[in-house]
């Protein structure tokens, strides 16, 4: 199995430089490299030139965004798989790689967990992944794309929207996975350690302002009613209580919960 492992990079030289080690040094080497850098000016053009070798295609000049620098390397992928492992980001371990190969069964999307550190408290946390991707779980998320692998026909008729800024591929897994029904495994694994203060975390108002843009074009009004008053729930809880509908004898006990909290609160 071939994998596409697409950096995107401004003005991040040091950042880059941990994605290039993490990359580079990973046991599994049926993989190309790209990277696309937006005509940075901190030496990241430099950097890329020392390691020339080790990469199969890169560019420094400038683009239109974070997306249209992702589209920029899908249109230059080979492998099978497509994962976005941006500047910053790294591999969890040398061998996840090969331990993704050996756990992959054939689904169109399959995802890891990543792990992210508090620079300033110490604190670290691993991604939630729920018992199934369905539309429950875009109520507050995206997939975690740097622990994301993407079969790459899936951008043969859709690449990333350029006209968002920050939810594109939050919208692209909803319409691939909800409407087009593309299948998805879930790995326990931990596929990547991730740079805090992203840009979708850093510009939460811009994200769901984009979110609402999106859910107006694809989806009916009553839909949207019934998505807005889900996402008051936080994550956790709308995972736990996707597990407990699964559950036939724990449903009965929750609707009767339900009834009477209704009672006391109406």
């Amino acid at each position: 199995m071939k994998y596409s492992i697409i950096t995107i990079n401004y003005n991040n030289c040091d950042g880059l430089c941990r994605t290039i080690d993490s990359v580079i040094n990973q046991t599994y080497r049926d993989y190309e490299f790209i990277i696309i850098d937006g005509g940075s000016s901190d030496g990241s053009k430099e950097l890329l030139e020392k390691y020339d070798a080790y990469i199969n295609y890169w560019v420094s000049e400038p683009d239109n965004g974070i997306y249209n620098a992702m589209n920029k390397g899908i249109a230059r992928a080979h492998g099978d798989y497509l994962n976005f492992m941006n500047s910053g980001d790294t591999f969890y371990k040398s061998t996840t790689l090969e331990e993704v190969n050996t756990m992959i069964n054939g689904s169109d999307i399959i995802v890891g967990s990543d792990y992210n550190e508090d620079p300033k408290t110490g604190k670290s946390a691993i991604t939630i992944l729920p018992i199934r991707i369905s539309f429950a779980t875009f109520f507050m998320q995206t997939l975690p794309h740097q622990s994301t692998f993407i079969r790459q026909s899936l951008f043969q008729d859709r690449l990333y929207d350029e006209q968002l800024k920050i939810v594109a591929d939050w919208k692209f897994f909803l319409k691939k996975i909800v409407y087009d029904e593309s299948t998805v495994q879930l790995l326990d694994l931990i596929i990547c350690k991730r740079e805090q203060d992203g840009i979708s975390n850093i510009q939460s108002t811009k994200v769901n302002e984009e979110r609402k843009i999106v859910l107006s074009q694809i989806l009916p009004a009553g839909i949207r009613k019934d998505y807005d008053s889900l996402s008051n729930l936080d994550r956790s809880t709308v995972y736990k209580l996707l597990n407990i509908c699964d559950n036939n004898k724990a449903t009965v006990i929750l609707t009767y919960i339900i009834k009477v909290l209704y009672r006391l609160f109406k």
